[in-house]
């Protein structure tokens, strides 16, 4: 086994062997808690043309910021066998994030390549993508035919003054809702709109959100503000939970839950008891669901992290780069993944589990 280094952007390097098992194809892939790996989320860039306050703080992201030069990026080919060798360990489920991920030129070819992986019992992947939404209208038409599936848009306010004021862009809210329609007019749908709420800044925009897109078809989606990474200045007061959001909604528009569609399923599904569609809520503060997590992350220079809260990744491309063979590289990522005991919602606050975290811009929510 190859010595290489694993670590986190903003965390000391860490030297160690790469974790590596004699795994076969058709064994069952579990971690320590029997969680299997069904969900990848590749990051393909760091760079973001927003400076959300709870995700690229300015004063963190300013222009002095040493984004990662195009060089030391995985390649579209290289991306796509990390890929096509975590779809033989299991991964049903492939998203595209950032960063912005519509900023790495020309993405739809990465998503033509990955459209053509399909499982071991030959069923193709559900290849979605995260986005600020400000590239869809350009981007999409190009998206649909290369074989995405969906779009989710990550969409924080309808206020256009706050909305400006919590992406740090001069970027209209317009723009972004244009966007929305766009993906679904050529068939990336439904559209997920995702929602970071924080308790008095934004949360007086849930009944609008709610509003403007029950009947729409989309699926709107609220999150709880979290503590990811180590610059966003989280605090717990900050936080409106899960339960305190439903309870907003359903007084204006009753609400029934809806079950999920599969174990793992990330957001609580709620659907309006009139008709007008349905909604979902994430609740990784106040109702933690590590016990179900089924996701790893591949950073853009191809670090694979194994939570969103994590404070190391493991170092793949120096493995694809040297020569590694698909069943080594398979072998590697089943030794990391059988190690996995992360449950960092779980134990969240309580002793030791202050660390310096990856940044969610680094590796996508």
């Amino acid at each position: 086994m190859s010595k290489v280094i694993f670590m986190a952007k903003g965390v000391p390097d860490v030297q160690g062997e790469l974790p590596y098992v004699d795994w076969q194809p058709g064994q069952a892939l579990v971690d320590t808690r029997q969680r299997p790996l069904r969900d990848l989320r590749i990051s393909v860039t760091d760079r973001c043309n927003f400076r959300c306050t709870y995700c690229m703080p300015r004063e963190v992201f300013d222009t002095d910021y040493p984004f990662m030069p195009h060089s030391s990026l995985l390649s579209f080919e290289e991306i796509t066998r990390v890929a096509r060798v975590a779809v033989g360990l299991g991964v049903q489920k492939i998203r595209l994030t950032g960063g912005e991920p519509l900023l790495r030129k020309d993405i739809e070819k990465l998503v033509a390549m990955l459209a053509q992986l399909k499982t071991p019992e030959g069923k193709p992947l559900e290849l979605t993508l995260t986005t600020n939404g400000t590239l869809l209208r350009k981007k999409a038409r190009a998206l649909k035919d290369a074989g995405l599936k969906r779009v989710t848009v990550s969409l924080d306010a309808l206020d256009p003054t706050l909305f400006e004021r919590m992406s740090d862009s001069q970027v209209s809210v317009d723009t972004v809702l244009d966007g929305i329609e766009a993906a679904a007019d050529v068939g990336l749908a439904p559209v997920k709109v995702n929602m970071v709420v924080r308790k008095g800044l934004n949360d007086d925009q849930i009944m609008p959100m709610v509003r403007h897109f029950r009947h729409s078809g989309h699926i709107l989606r609220f999150i709880e503000y979290m503590d990811v990474g180590s610059t966003n200045g989280w605090d717990l007061s900050e936080v409106l939970t899960g339960r305190e959001m439903l309870d907003r909604i359903g007084a204006e528009f009753p609400l029934a839950p809806v079950q999920a569609d599969y174990v793992g399923e990330v957001a609580e599904r709620w659907r309006y008891l009139d008709g007008a569609g349905e909604i979902g809520v994430i609740t990784s503060v106040s109702h933690p669901f590590c016990g179900d997590c089924s996701r790893a992350r591949m950073s853009p220079e191809g670090k694979l992290f194994l939570c969103l809260f994590a404070d190391q990744g493991y170092d793949l491309r120096t493995l694809v780069r040297s020569g590694g063979s698909d069943a080594e590289l398979a072998g590697h990522i089943a030794g990391i993944w059988t190690g996995r005991a992360d449950r960092y919602s779980e134990v969240r606050g309580k002793a030791g589990t202050t660390r310096a975290k990856i940044e969610m811009s680094y590796i996508g929510g």
